[in-house]
Order: C-alpha cells, then sequence, then structure tokens
C-alpha cells in the first residue's frame, strides 16, 4: 500500500507544471472535448509508466542491493533537483493533434511526451525502490490523472492560481526524503 501512496503523491505533485500537464491545458483549450483528451492521457500513461515500471523491476534484478541503494537515492536525489525545474512544451507535440483526432493525438502526444520526462523516471526508480511494481505503476498513473484531468476541466484559470514554486518545492522534498533515506539504509524501516 505504501507503494501506491508514495507513488500517487510523488507524481501528482511532481507533474504540477510538467510538460505534460502543459499539454493537457493546451489540448483542452484546443479541442474542449474532455472526455477523450482524459481517456487519452489514461492509455498513455499506463503502457508509458508500464513499461518504466518493467524497466524498473529490470534494474532490480541486475544490481546488487548494496548498488541498487547508491543508484536509487541518487536518482531520487537528481529527481528532487530535476522538479525544481520549470517545464515548457514543445510546440511538436501539440501538433500532432490535426493529424489524429482528439483521443488519438492526446494518446500520442503524451505518450511521446513523457518519455524520459521526470514522472516516467521517478517511476522507474519506484519500481525498482518497491517490492510491487504495479502497485507503482497504479500510483504513478492515479498520480498523474490526479494533476492533469483539473488541468483539462479548468485550462488555464486553473494554472494561473496554483503556487507552481510552492508544489514543485514540496514535490522535491518528498524526492529528496526518499533520496537520503535511501541513501541511509533508512527505506526498509519506513516501508519506503
Amino acid at each position: 500500500m505504501d507503494a501506491l501512496l508514495v507513488s500517487t503523491g510523488v507524481v501528482a505533485l511532481a507533474e504540477i507544471g510538467d510538460k505534460t500537464q502543459l499539454l493537457a491545458f493546451l489540448l483542452a483549450a484546443r479541442f474542449k472535448k474532455p472526455l477523450p483528451i482524459i481517456a487519452g492521457i489514461f492509455i498513455a500513461t499506463i503502457f508509458n509508466h508500464g513499461l518504466a515500471g518493467a524497466l524498473g523491476t529490470w534494474i532490480t534484478s541486475m544490481l546488487t542491493p548494496e548498488v541498487l541503494r547508491w543508484v536509487l537515492g541518487i536518482s531520487f536525489l537528481g529527481m528532487a533537483a530535476w522538479t525544481l525545474v520549470p517545464d515548457k512544451i514543445e510546440e511538436d507535440e501539440a501538433n500532432v493533434a490535426s493529424r489524429f483526432g482528439v483521443f488519438g493525438a492526446t494518446l500520442v502526444t503524451f505518450f511521446l511526451a513523457e518519455m524520459g520526462d521526470k514522472t516516467q523516471v521517478a517511476t522507474v526508480a519506484m519500481a525498482a525502490h518497491y517490492p510491487d511494481p504495479l502497485m507503482v505503476v497504479a500510483g504513478t498513473t492515479l498520480g498523474m490523472l490526479i494533476a492533469d484531468v483539473p488541468a483539462v476541466f479548468a485550462g488555464d484559470k486553473l494554472a494561473a492560481k496554483i503556487p507552481l514554486k510552492l508544489v514543485h518545492g514540496i514535490a522535491a522534498a518528498m524526492f529528496a526524503a526518499l533520496g537520503l533515506a535511501t541513501l541511509l539504509g533508512m527505506g526498509a524501516r519506513f516501508g519506503l
């Protein structure tokens, strides 16, 4: 259960202001059809984070527990720093929409935008960290939906009211705490 809760919280916070959330705002403003956009986000996230979860599980089978502890601890600290860097959306990712319809455009652009994105990297790290990668993927997918569904419905009105620096600071602190707990070997004691 810890894997689900931590994954959900970390990704929901990390996603605020992320390029995929900006993409959700853009698609919502352009198409004004929230249901196919939300369905596209959901399916793209399941596939993307499912691959990330599988990679995280594979990594655990390839590294010794001591090396894995250091790799994960440093990765979580790196994620803390990366979370503090604001994202920008690339216009090419948004232009795919004209060719595939609302659902298809959302599916393709979200999947591609998530490749190598901080929430995908976080999914890899958490799947390597926790013994239940399915709960991690469920949590990271839920976290994406928690952050992106309101973006689809509220559009730019909501974006202007969210204190992004504060939210990014909280997400960075969560990643840093995970990193320090992992490096210090305290993760097992606290269910991390």
